[in-house]
């Protein structure tokens, strides 16, 4: 997706986005600095990104790759809005009849009455081919 001419990008995010840089021959994936560090584009080079928390609002975060021709001279840019979608699964973990959402039994199980932790039941067969 790179225009022509570019030969190396960078790469800008908002607080809330981890980026993160593999390129080719590199097996393992490097933080990538909010602002300030270019790296060499080439083919097989992976930019992941994620975000840790959920967002405030709808598209409240971003990130854009600037692209450059030899010699630093930027070409374009290229961005997405990213928001992020907080899943909890809540649980009745102390199994009180309340199921609560920041419950420190979550975490754990222990059997018996006395016990805490979800129990889970799974339908495993095939309803229909």
């Amino acid at each position: 997706a790179a225009p022509a001419g570019a030969v190396s990008f960078g790469v800008k995010h908002t607080e809330g986005v981890s980026v993160e840089v593999a390129c080719q021959g590199q097996g393992e994936f490097g933080s990538a600095p909010s602002s300030g560090t270019r790296w060499p584009l080439d083919e097989g080079t992976v930019l992941r990104f994620s975000m840790s928390r959920a967002s405030t609002e709808v598209n409240d975060n971003k990130v854009t790759v600037s692209f450059y021709a030899e010699g630093g001279q930027p070409i374009n840019q290229a961005g997405v809005f990213l928001t992020g979608i907080g899943i909890s699964l809540d649980v009745d973990a102390d199994r009180d009849g309340m199921v609560e959402k920041n419950n420190p039994n979550k975490a754990s199980w222990t059997w018996g009455p006395e016990g805490h932790g979800a129990i889970l039941l799974v339908s495993c067969d095939k309803e229909s081919p």
